[in-house]
């Protein structure tokens, strides 16, 4: 699984809730002292995969280029590729990344920087199935699956 959305978009609290008891989570963000993050994040994708375990990449994912490395892991062990991208405005993960505190925080130009970078997953990239999850006033989440062949331009009310 390929999550995909801005800092504070809910990826984390969703893994936690729904993921976590069926998934191996790796995060960029658990890597704090490591060099070569990327590296070390397909380092722990292949043995996890390698061992019968699914996974779910828990970072921002926002570029094409971000999510081909993961998908050509997956497609090497024969795994399901699946990509919920975590629909939310800067304005409420501005607001949502203020809740946080210590080193969960991340400076409010990385959110700037990242929804810069976005680009909508799509079928072509090589995913197996695609939903758009997005919190609900509850602090629950909606998930939805992504039309297979309409055109989506990220600001639809779905």
């Amino acid at each position: 699984m390929i999550l995909i959305g801005l800092q504070a978009s809910g990826k984390s609290t969703f893994f936690r809730d729904y993921l976590a008891a069926t998934h191996v989570s790796v995060s960029k963000d658990l890597m704090r002292n490591n060099r070569n993050k990327s590296r070390r994040q397909i380092q722990l994708i292949e043995n996890a995969l390698e061992a019968g375990h699914s996974v779910a990449v828990d970072n921002t994912n926002p570029a094409v280029l971000d999510r081909s490395g993961l998908i050509d892991i997956a497609r090497i062990y024969n795994a399901q590729i699946i990509g919920y991208y975590f629909e939310s405005t800067v304005s409420d993960c501005l607001a949502r990344n203020q809740e946080r505190s210590g080193k969960s925080q991340v400076p409010d130009i990385a959110i700037y920087a990242t929804i810069k970078k976005m680009v909508l997953p799509s079928y072509d990239e090589g995913f197996d199935r695609l939903f758009f999850v997005r919190m609900a006033d509850n602090l629950a989440f909606e998930v939805k699956t992504w039309p297979a062949e309409e055109v989506i331009d990220g600001q639809s009310d779905i």
